[in-house]
């Protein structure tokens, strides 16, 4: 009899996925409230939950992420899959963050049994390997750090690094000496945004520091009036001279909300200061000398606008590389001389194609060129001598990226990795035209020669062809019973199917599963024209070519409607809130991770403000109606059987607030007749997803597969 017992709870979990929510989630009080845009009105029922810090809200949250724990700790397959993924995550070193100075690299570095990268430095590539900065060691119980940026000096004698608790991003600046590993105990607060750029005489550094708040200041002055400062080792830094930003300099005009950084090439006598919205592709440039820094006012020479649309630049010797869509959307690379910087008469050294052109890097010997041309990347070598651009070759088709160059070395350092094949730094020699491995990057051995993938193309409502990665295990019928994953984002113009290694795909595809990465609009496959086609009032084209993608997996036998999820993250929450609005009919289940889901409220967080090139402001009538046309918490109906949702937030998210999910999963809550679960899951150690650790990546990972298992079915 009990094992009768055992056998029919057994097969209720493996079968019947309601099952586990016969409680429910605690429900959320209702308190409309009504806001009047432009003349129409708009009802919040869950406006109260946008105080955070209210014992209401926090309440609530906390109910909500017990019962999810709950939920999916009960799932049959999450014990398995976390071990699945524990044992993929241990498997070889994983090396990033490369940054060369003199005969020096710098690298972020995770081995197995470790949980967070840690900073190495070692001589060469061959060089002995040196721990340098171990984040474990500046942590206490209760307050984990890790460490969100660094940049060494150029001598390599010093780093300046940042750290942040619980992947909050607020970063504070630290420098350690090299050699000794000694802390120089400076300590500099709100370097959100990087860890300077030092000068040549390595003793000094240029930063983006936030301005310090007010206590009663409200959030969205959060990145308003930041200002580059330059600061000398040993000195206080509340001393540090602003040397660019928000009323800095009489002579140039920077509101209160553009973002200022500055860039100081190696080898170069120039300093380079930016001035960007913190998301749109191009910036204005301006440009100085070292000598020249302490002036009153430095005498900064503008050499392109925001209507240059310059989106990076690169110096070798006085002639300035610029990389710009201007009237080239899929982008060109163009030469000026510095002294006399006028872009109406820039030489264009590599024309526009059908590839975009993704970056550049100027070496000692030539400009390299990165393009993407059809989900392929490569790279090109253009010879300061003139003549024709030549391609580099490459040991196998995949994503391939500069790397690093200066323009006191020559060739490039370059990286190349593939689905099925790990990262790998190689180094070209343009002496003998061939790339070898400096194995910087350890090869990781795990064998991905089952996996296959197919790049198709899926017509969207409008007839416009989105391109689409499908990944699968050799052998799959193609049945319309397999369980797909359908990843998209359509933002930023930030693409979406360009190849990575990708064995945390693998306790999906060894189960029979498939996933396919779509490249939406909105997103950077096709240059700034298919950015733009997906941004603001062109924004819906982002979710419905995800919802076309997802009828080309239904239509081609890969899935059904039954077994398919959608997926999206960060401003991807608007293209998976959008589409199961829309088109609930069509997903059996759906994961949205940090999302934006109440777009027409996203511009009164601190990270909303700046987002306002990319998605628009409730301030004009025309941001008004393209704000609500994107917000998917605002579509969600009373009544409507929506598919099973999974939503995850980090409590210290400073780029999406955590109240954005809790409002969508209590409206869905109330709102579904599906009687699928909506749950909301939430980490009170956890950001946006910068500064976790590998365990907390395994175990999300493990919840989000075993939660579309439950719901899509298994093989």
């Amino acid at each position: 009899m009990l094992r009768l017992r055992l056998f029919v709870f057994v097969t209720l979990l493996v079968f019947a996925p309601t099952a586990l929510a016969q409680d429910g989630p605690p429900k959320a009080p209702i308190q409309d409230l009504t806001d009047t845009y432009f003349g129409q009105k708009i009802v919040d029922p869950y406006r109260w939950m946008e105080d955070s810090k209210s014992p209401e809200t926090a309440a609530w949250m906390k109910g909500q992420a017990d019962y999810t724990r709950s939920y999916l700790d009960r799932l049959p397959l999450r014990t398995e899959l976390l071990k699945r993924f524990e044992e993929l995550s241990d498997v070889g070193v994983r090396v990033s963050g490369i940054q060369r100075a003199g005969n020096l690299y710098f690298y972020y570095r995770l081995a197995p049994g470790e949980n967070d990268r840690r900073l190495y430095v070692r001589e060469g590539f061959k060089g002995a390997e040196r721990l340098l900065i171990d984040p474990d060691k500046l942590s206490a119980p209760g307050r984990r750090y890790s460490i969100d940026s660094y940049n060494p000096s150029v001598d390599g004698k010093y780093v300046s690094y940042t750290i942040s608790l619980g992947g909050s991003e607020n970063g504070e600046m630290r420098i350690v000496e090299t050699a000794t590993g000694r802390d120089l105990g400076e300590r500099i607060d709100r370097a959100r945004f990087g860890a300077g750029v030092w000068l040549p005489e390595g003793r000094s550094f240029l930063y983006n520091r936030l301005q310090k708040l007010a206590p009663n200041a409200p959030p969205t002055d959060l990145y308003q009036k930041s200002r580059v400062y330059l600061h000398n080792l040993g000195a206080n830094p509340d001393t540090d001279r602003a040397v660019f930003g928000y009323e800095v300099n009489p002579n140039i005009k920077i509101g209160p909300t553009p973002l200022p950084f500055a860039t100081v090439p190696i080898g170069s006598r120039y300093v380079f200061a930016i001035v960007n919205s913190g998301v749109s592709p191009n910036s204005e440039y301006y440009v100085t000398t070292f000598d020249r820094l302490g002036e009153t006012p430095i005498p900064w020479t503008r050499i392109a606008s925001l209507d240059d649309d310059v989106a990076t630049i690169d110096v070798h010797g006085d002639d300035l590389y610029l990389l710009t869509y201007k009237n080239t959307p899929r982008y060109k690379v163009v030469h000026i001389n510095l002294a006399r910087p006028d872009l109406a008469k820039a030489e264009t050294i590599f024309p526009g194609s059908e590839a975009v052109v993704t970056n550049i890097g100027a070496a000692k010997d030539a400009v390299y060129v990165q393009t993407l041309d059809g989900g392929v990347g490569r790279l090109w070598r253009v010879d300061y001598k003139g003549g024709p651009s030549k391609p580099i070759k490459l040991p196998y088709e995949g994503t391939a990226f500069i790397g690093w160059t200066d323009q006191e070395t020559e060739g490039l350092l370059f990286g190349l990795t593939s689905w099925t094949k790990s990262l790998a730094y190689l180094a070209y020699n343009p002496t003998t035209e061939s790339a070898s491995d400096t194995k910087l990057v350890p090869s990781i051995p795990i064998d991905m020669s089952s996996i296959e993938t197919k790049s198709v193309k899926a017509k969207s409502y409008d007839g416009t062809m989105i391109p689409l990665v499908i990944l699968y295990k050799r052998g799959l019928k193609r049945d319309g019973t397999n369980p797909t994953l359908l990843d998209g984002y359509g933002a930023y113009g930030i693409t979406n199917t360009e190849p990575f290694f990708a064995t945390g795909f693998l306790p999906w595809l060894e189960r029979g599963g498939v996933i396919a990465m779509a490249g939406v609009r909105g997103g950077g496959e096709y240059g700034e024209e298919w950015h733009l086609a997906g941004k603001e009032n062109t924004k819906p084209n982002t979710w419905k070519d995800f919802i076309a993608c997802a009828e080309y997996l239904i239509n081609e036998r890969y899935t059904s409607a039954a077994h398919l999820s959608g997926m999206g993250g960060s401003a991807g929450g608007i293209l998976i809130g959008n589409s199961i609005a829309e088109r609930p009919d069509l997903f059996g289940a759906a994961v949205d991770a940090v999302g934006d889901n109440n777009a027409l409220r996203f511009e009164t967080t601190s990270n909303g403000v700046p987002n306002i090139p990319e998605f628009g402001s409730v301030k004009t009538e025309e941001g008004f109606k393209a704000l609500l046309a994107m917000d998917a918490y605002h579509k969600v109906k009373d009544g409507v059987k929506y598919p099973a949702v999974l939503l995850t937030t980090g409590i210290n998210d400073p780029r999406v607030e955590p109240w954005m999910s809790a409002k969508m999963a209590a409206r869905l809550q109330a709102a579904s007749a599906s009687g699928k679960p909506v749950l909301l899951r939430v980490d009170y150690d956890a950001g946006h997803g910068f500064g976790s650790t590998k365990r907390q990546r395994n175990e999300q990972n493990a919840d989000i597969y075993a939660f579309l298992f439950q719901q899509l079915g298994s093989k």
